[in-house]
């Protein structure tokens, strides 16, 4: 089924200076003052290719990646290389760590059954990932996948590759190190190339990329810019174990604000039809109390006092009825429950008002979502238990996507470490 492949890197070089300080993460959660601090840092921090900023910024980061280029900041490797990539960073009070491979994947259609997408997408972000790709003819990230791997063919031979030292290493300012050791043995990687050949991946994040690629593959065929077999057929991808144990998914909570008519006791009123509601004095145990329901459609609402609510839904009320054209996977999510009957049904928001972001806003941090509700920046909050493992696969080999948001791998993979010059 994937077509995986090792390839020529592009990568910094000693002339970029500090390895550490010239990496950033993902493009899309990169705050303004984040971009400015890292520029400060070095000025050749790819956050200046990956999240460009001013009226010509597309092409201006074109001209500052072919300006590095001429002057040796950034090279392709001299080899085809698969690039094991390993990340050791501290969750939920414990140390961990996940590891698995960057190397081309060849693009292919959903409908395809090879590569299966989980989430929804929104037309503003792929528009914007595919003028600098365009622009730039680069993957300056990773595309985040998961493959199914039960005899571990594939994950002994990555840990047999990574026993040495890694070949580069750098300890980010949040504390997360990142290794990555590079195999140049044909042998091993067409190993690896051959134990894919029967796996579907999964993908985890960064489905506006992925969609972009496709895109930005039709575009160049169609313009005779490109054939099949070019290497714009291929995206770069981390692709890692589904069972390693060190994935861990963060939930994403859901804030509202600017709603006409809210108002807390009508919201708990009419969700009684469907939820057993408790209230909870306090803010302190928040997530310790969804944890114990994490077995449970349970959700905390919060409103800015001095408790909040916890909503479980009903052992009685199905789902089947409100989203019968949907998968049992779909049906059976925490964020369904949520977004049918409580966001559209209750609070009268819709799908395309969720989509377009009018009322509704993200935020992974439980903090977040309930300071901003206390200091008057939104009139509530939502928050939940993070999507289980197997609900992704779930979901996504039943052909189905999850609402928006629905799930955040932690950490995001570093950007810069390692990317892939497409023309």
């Amino acid at each position: 089924m994937a077509e995986v492949k090792a390839f020529k890197a592009l990568r910094f070089t000693g002339k970029a200076g500090d390895p550490a300080k010239n990496l950033c993460p993902p493009y899309d959660i990169i705050s303004p003052s984040e971009r400015e601090a890292l520029i400060s840092e070095s000025e050749n921090n790819l956050v200046r290719l990956e999240l460009p900023q001013g009226e010509n910024a597309y092409r201006e980061a074109a001209i500052l990646l072919d300006k590095w280029l001429s002057d040796g900041v950034v090279a392709e490797d001299k080899q085809d290389g698969i690039y094991i990539y390993e990340e050791e960073f501290t969750a939920f009070g414990q140390r961990k760590r996940i590891k698995g491979i960057v190397a081309l994947v060849k693009i292919e259609e959903f409908s395809k059954g090879v590569i299966l997408p989980h989430e929804d997408t929104l037309s503003k972000a792929k528009q914007d990932r595919f003028n600098l790709m365009k622009a730039c003819g680069c993957n300056f990230s990773q595309i985040y996948s998961m493959f199914i791997d039960p005899d571990k063919k594939i994950s002994g031979k990555v840990n047999e590759l990574s026993k040495g030292a890694p070949d580069e290493q750098a300890v980010t300012d949040d504390g997360i190190i990142h290794r990555l050791w590079i195999s140049t043995d044909d042998e091993a990687n067409a190993y690896i190339s051959r134990a894919f050949a029967d796996k579907q991946l999964f993908i985890a994040d960064g489905h506006h990329r992925y969609e972009t690629s496709l895109n930005y593959r039709n575009y160049l065929r169609e313009q005779g810019l490109a054939k099949e077999g070019d290497k714009s057929d291929y995206v770069m991808m981390f692709l890692i174990d589904i069972d390693d144990e060190g994935l861990v998914i963060f939930p994403t909570h859901r804030m509202i604000r600017d709603l006409s008519s809210f108002n807390e006791e009508s919201v708990i009123e009419r969700s009684r039809d469907f939820f057993e509601i408790e209230r909870v004095e306090g803010t302190g145990d928040i997530d310790r109390r969804l944890l114990e329901l994490t077995d449970s459609k349970s959700y905390a609402f919060y409103t800015g006092r001095d408790y909040y609510y916890i909503l479980t839904l009903k052992k009685d009320v199905s789902l089947d009825s409100i989203a019968p054209e949907r998968s049992q996977a779909y049906r059976d999510l925490d964020v369904t429950a949520l977004h049918s009957l409580i966001l559209e049904r209750v609070m009268g928001i819709d799908k395309e008002n969720m989509a377009n972001g009018v009322n509704l806003t993200y935020t992974r941090s439980l903090d977040e979502a309930v300071e901003k509700v206390q200091d008057g920046s939104f009139q509530c909050s939502f928050i939940l238990n993070p999507t289980k493992i197997h609900q992704i696969k779930d979901v996504a080999a039943a052909g189905d996507r999850m609402p928006q948001k629905s799930t955040y791998f932690y950490p995001k993979l570093i950007t810069g470490m390692v990317m892939n010059k497409i023309r």
